[in-house]
């Protein structure tokens, strides 16, 4: 409500009669929409911070109220216009700071009801005018008043402007399409209705970097030195006017600088337009910053993979939020298809080398989806530890092809990294996974049979409003069972996205977390019902997203999230496994209530995408929990950020690693320091269940073998007693 709220009142700006009206109508809405920003992405930030970045919008807003009704008290109306609105802002302030720990979120509801009552009364009485006379707007701004060739060609250049309308609007329809046709032929036909959602949105990203570029960046700059662009202009313009027009030869420098004057002018009358029409502001924000945006988007496959810069990646926000409201819905009705029950011994595996009691090892990789320097690197070790004899099978535990799970990049993205595993490969997806319909993993990891009813099931979930259609669906399932035959991948086992392996001691459930760190009411029958038949038996519990991560406990981002961990501590499961966060991560989780368990939490999700940084920048005091390890370490990821980071990037750089990225968080902040340059510090484990000893072995693996204690930071009991710097890294849990 508070964006839409902002919108509104931004777009009234560009109605109203009166210079100030129109800036305050920016401010104001500018305000609101910055909140409105930063509530919806609020796990984005740091908890403290966000709240102080709010307070400051809001004191300023107060004090530019203030202001307003100390200069214009003898206004009609001033009380009401100026004098109010500045005393609710302070009035929120007060109560967001008394309130921040219990009842923040009602004062936060309370102000933002505030706001919006507030523009629905300025959107009723502000006065709206007509366009004014721009030229004479530029002319009293640039004070050129007293330069009668200066006034001419302001008005000339006016009048060209209105006349080159039509003309710039075809120019920029044809960068727009232009645009739209390379993202399409690099991201190819998306699942959507007209399966081009994903380059329009694309596009629509690179119109919104013109827009910045142009509003945010140019407009800004033009109007600090709006004053020494006036001397300048005056100065160049009667210099070259010295002599007259007619007489200046070919290769006279009086031209170009008569046409660095024209120019500037000319934009100067675009700016100046653009702050009395909405319509005229998109066009000239178009016109001056699309140029920059295509630059942009031509070197994005150079510069590498950007979360922040590649609008093609930006469509994986649009599938994020749809797919998101969709995953639980989706899965239920696969699962329904699969013909299988909730029961405890529904969803089983039985990979080759698991005996019904006895030893055996597995190997367990996170979120390697990339494609790149980062996932390759991994290759060898993967290769000679997964083919070791004692090794049983394989498991990808969240986001197996980036950015959006679709079948098209699953070649270069895991047939190919992962071509030499001769272990079955089992897989639970990640939230990018589940952005295409959870097709291309579908075809890939269900068996051929369970995959075309699984996705038959949720297009009519869908009520068939998709762009796939069974002949589609058989299309990506034969498309994967050709490439699974060409590279001899092991994979193709599975009726669902998640699934149990379990001996007569060990129960190893793979759990699916969708987008929203949520799992539907069929998954969650089954999960409960395997749990009580397992009681007795040592449970791994494999998550695509961990309860523990960055040095943060991640449970409370939502009820359903906090309830699965509670359930898994109801019944005592003492080792939880998740990827999603990008490195190695441990966590000793104590008895909670005299309840007398203790959780281990690894996070495992080194296995090829940028790296994440938040735990080793974490402070050791801040950890949520005493006994704690992660890799890598502070020390070797700040020399490599150190040194291959540029000089133009550096400043951004010493603010997380000085500042934590404040006020946003230094995990969030990763993608932007993700360099495919040695050295590399992905990894991957292997699980080694030993019932001849009683005991589970979890060993990490770097991408030169395996990890030592130098290599990690810990606190507590995170690396066992005994052990020493030099030593093999290895966690040993009783059975």
């Amino acid at each position: 409500m508070l964006i839409w709220a902002a919108i509104l009142e931004l777009l009234h700006g560009f109605k109203r009669a009166e210079n100030h009206a129109r800036n305050s109508a920016w401010i104001s809405g500018g305000i609101t929409l910055l909140i409105g920003i930063f509530l919806v992405n609020a796990q984005l930030f740091q908890a403290h911070p966000l709240v102080q970045m709010i307070i400051a919008l809001l004191l300023v807003d107060a004090l530019r109220y203030l202001y307003f009704f100390f200069k214009h008290k003898k206004q009609d109306k001033a009380i009401m216009n100026y004098l109010l609105p500045g005393l609710g802002n302070i009035l929120i302030v007060i109560l967001i700071s008394i309130f921040e720990g219990k009842g923040f979120t009602w004062v936060v509801a309370l102000g933002g009801a505030l706001r919006i009552l507030g523009t629905v009364y300025n959107l009723f009485t502000a006065k709206l005018g007509d366009v004014e006379n721009v030229s004479e707007d530029i002319i009293e701004g640039l004070a050129i008043e007293d330069n009668p060739g200066l006034v001419a060609l302001t008005r000339k250049l006016e009048a060209e402007d209105e006349q080159r309308a039509r003309v710039d609007l075809s120019w920029i329809l044809i960068f727009v399409l232009t645009l739209f046709f390379i993202h399409l032929g690099r991201m190819g036909f998306d699942r959507s209705k007209f399966g081009i959602l994903s380059p329009v949105v694309a596009v629509i990203g690179d119109m919104f970097i013109a827009l910045v570029v142009a509003f945010g960046i140019i407009g800004p700059i033009r109007s600090i030195f709006r004053k020494l662009n006036s001397f300048f202009l005056k100065t160049f313009y009667n210099w070259a006017h010295k002599v007259p027009q007619s007489e200046w030869h070919f290769l006279s420098l009086r031209r170009p600088v008569y046409w660095w004057v024209e120019y500037q002018l000319g934009v100067s009358v675009s700016m100046r337009k653009s702050a009395y029409s909405f319509p005229t502001a998109f066009r000239n924000g178009l016109k001056i910053g699309l140029p920059f945006a295509a630059l942009l988007a031509a070197i994005m496959p150079v510069l590498g993979m950007s979360w922040y810069f590649d609008t093609e990646n930006w469509a994986s926000g649009i599938w994020d939020g749809y797919a998101g409201s969709r995953t639980e819905v989706w899965r239920e009705s696969m699962v329904r298809a699969s013909g299988e029950n909730t029961g405890p011994n529904a969803f089983k595996l039985q990979p080759k080398g698991v005996p019904a009691s006895g030893d055996f090892s597995f190997v367990v990789i996170g979120d390697p989806g990339e494609g790149d320097a980062s996932q390759l690197i991994l290759k060898d070790q993967l290769l000679a530890v997964t083919n070791k004899p004692d090794i049983s099978f394989m498991v990808i535990s969240s986001d197996i092809v980036y950015p959006s799970g679709a079948m098209r990049d699953y070649e270069r993205k895991f047939f190919l990294p992962f071509k030499g595993i001769t272990k079955p490969i089992y897989a639970i997806p990640g939230n990018h996974d589940w952005y295409d319909a959870l097709e291309g993993f579908t075809a890939t990891f269900f068996t051929p049979k369970a995959a075309m009813r699984a996705m038959e099931a949720r297009i009519e979930s869908d009520h068939g409003l998709s762009l796939t259609d069974s002949d589609e669906v058989r299309e990506l399932i034969q498309q994967a069972s050709y490439l699974r035959k060409e590279y001899q991948m092991p994979t193709g086992h599975q009726n669902a996205p998640f699934f149990q392996i379990a001996t007569d001691e060990f129960v190893f459930l793979a759990i699916d977390t969708g987008v929203r760190r949520k799992v539907d009411n069929l998954q969650l029958e089954w999960l409960e019902s395997v749990l009580k038949a397992s009681k007795g038996k040592y449970v791994m519990a494999l998550l695509g997203h961990p309860f523990f991560a960055i040095g943060e406990y991640q449970g409370d981002m939502n009820p359903d999230f906090k309830a699965l961990h509670e359930l898994l501590r109801k019944y005592k499961v003492p080792l939880v496994m998740a990827g999603d966060t990008h490195d190695l991560e441990y966590y000793k989780e104590l008895p909670q209530n005299n309840d007398g368990h203790t959780m281990h939490h690894f996070v495992n999700g080194g296995g090829g995408a940028y790296l994440s940084i938040g735990a080793a920048m974490a402070r050791a005091e801040d950890w949520p929990t005493k006994d704690w390890a992660n890799y890598p370490s502070y020390e070797p990821l700040v020399q490599k950020i150190d040194s291959l980071t540029p000089k133009w990037k550096y400043p951004a750089w010493l603010w997380v690693k000085e500042y934590d990225g404040y006020p946003f968080s230094a995990e969030w902040l990763s993608a932007a320091f993700d360099y495919n340059n040695a050295p590399f510090f992905q990894s991957f484990m292997e699980i080694k269940v030993e019932k001849s000893r009683n005991r589970i072995r979890l060993i990490p693996y770097g991408i030169n073998g395996p990890l030592r204690w130098s290599d990690f930071e810990y606190g507590g009991a995170g690396k066992p007693k005994g052990a020493g710097q030099n030593d093999l890294v290895e966690w040993v849990l009783p059975m």
